[in-house]
């Protein structure tokens, strides 16, 4: 099978979606499928592009197109619109160039949906047999919208009346979670062509430490970090989705308990903030983002994870960091919405809070920081869904499955019109 797949993120970003894009590509190439990729250089979570210009790569099996695009130094709202469109301008004719290979399917990934038109104008011109697939990450314009990134009732109205035009256009769309699939149903979407395809974790890769084994973990040695330590640990992107705020609060709620280490590691537009409002604490570290090869250890360092999260975000995109805190077996305190996909799974795996709730986030976290067998045992629940819903190999057999599914389908459409017999409805 021939896979094309185009969006803004790819491998080596260590995080996000493009360490998903990059993971999902070398998972079918090494089963055999020719895989293209066309996608920026590298430039997240930095926000600064490496090797920012057209050049051709290869990596584990996959052909790699890189195209170039504007980075903001501080993404807006109008700044990242015109980071999004440069991206989807500059990697058009590249784009357009595939139309001699003919790929059996073109999967897009949003963000970027400014890419989705140029998707399917290639499936328009290699034919019945190429099927457009749009996986959506995130709800990129709903999020600028309702984080207030993006204003204006009538830029809005526009925006959508575009966004469920092209959502139309695709034979199918996917989602990371439920509860985004139920959204792209409301936008126009037929049920029949919205499908789950949720994020992943390598049980292998990530799991529990205990013990020994958790007490010589290297970090505490390198952060010198003392037995009695608990540590409180937020690692991922820094953004506005975020409401990093809630933990400088906890910080100061909390400040009876000597025994707690905050540390946060990341990158994004929020971080000088972060360090701003939490630099008068001894007892916190900022560091930058961890190398993916020490992601195991970096998990387990934490006794109690934190995602915080706003409100507006909580049907819009679905924290990957979350997978990996579910592997680990460390119980998890985040702020979502009741009945929401990320409240559902912190109130199996540690405990919710509605956002915003500052007093509400401190109490868990004292809550868990006070009770080592509750810890324990959420994060066992956390470990068995992660293996129950979440392995890696599970999700991309399945989807490679129905890759199979819909590439013999249109291969059987293409061949019934050509001999002229009438084609089904369906």
């Amino acid at each position: 099978m021939k896979l094309l797949l185009y969006g803004l993120n790819y491998a080596p970003e260590p995080v996000g979606i493009g360490k998903y894009s990059g993971e999902l590509a070398e998972w079918l190439a090494g089963r055999g499928h020719e895989v293209r990729v066309i996608t920026a250089p590298p430039y997240f979570p930095q926000w600064r592009a490496v090797a920012n210009r057209y050049r051709r790569e290869q990596r584990r099996g996959v052909d790699i197109w890189r195209c170039p695009l504007w980075v903001p130094r501080r993404p807006s709202g109008l700044s990242r619109l015109v980071h999004l469109a440069s991206f989807a301008l500059s990697s058009l004719p590249v784009l357009l160039a595939q139309r001699k290979w003919r790929p059996d399917v073109v999967l897009t990934v949003a963000p970027a949906f400014f890419c989705a038109p140029g998707a399917l104008l290639l499936g328009k011109l290699c034919g019945e047999a190429t099927t457009t697939w749009l996986h959506i990450q995130d709800f990129e314009l709903d999020a600028a919208f309702e984080l207030g990134i993006l204003k204006g009732r009538w830029i809005r109205r526009l925006a959508e009346n575009w966004e469920r035009s092209t959502l139309e256009g695709f034979n199918k769309i996917s989602t990371i979670s439920e509860a985004m699939r139920q959204r792209a149903i409301v936008k126009g979407v037929k049920t029949e062509s919205a499908c789950l395809l949720p994020n992943w974790v390598d049980l292998k890769e990530i799991a529990p430490e205990e013990g020994i084994q958790k007490l010589n973990n290297p970090y505490r040695s390198e952060l010198n970090i003392s037995e009695g330590t608990l540590v409180l640990q937020y690692s991922g992107s820094m953004n506005k989705k975020q409401g990093l705020n809630i933990l400088a609060q906890a910080i100061k709620e909390l400040a009876d308990m000597p025994n707690l280490l905050w540390i946060f590691a990341g990158e994004g537009p929020t971080k000088a903030e972060l360090i701003s409002i939490t630099k008068c604490y001894k007892n916190v570290l900022i560091l930058p983002l961890q190398p993916p090869e020490n992601l195991n250890r970096w998990l387990n360092l934490a006794d109690v994870h934190l995602l915080p999260q706003k409100a507006k975000a909580a049907d819009l995109v679905l924290p990957s960091k979350l997978l990996g805190i579910l592997a680990s077996g460390r119980p998890v305190v985040a702020s979502s919405p009741s009945g929401s996909e990320l409240g559902v799974l912190a109130e199996l795996a540690g405990i919710r809070v509605e956002p915003g709730d500052d007093k509400g986030f401190a109490k868990a976290i004292r809550q868990l920081a006070s009770d080592r067998k509750l810890r324990e045992r959420l994060g066992a629940k956390g470990r068995s869904a992660a293996e129950n819903y979440f392995g890696r190999e599970s999700i991309l057999t399945q989807f490679e499955s129905a890759l199979k599914n819909l590439r013999d389908k249109s291969h059987t459409t293409r061949e019934r019109a050509w001999k002229g017999a009438p084609l089904s409805s369906n």
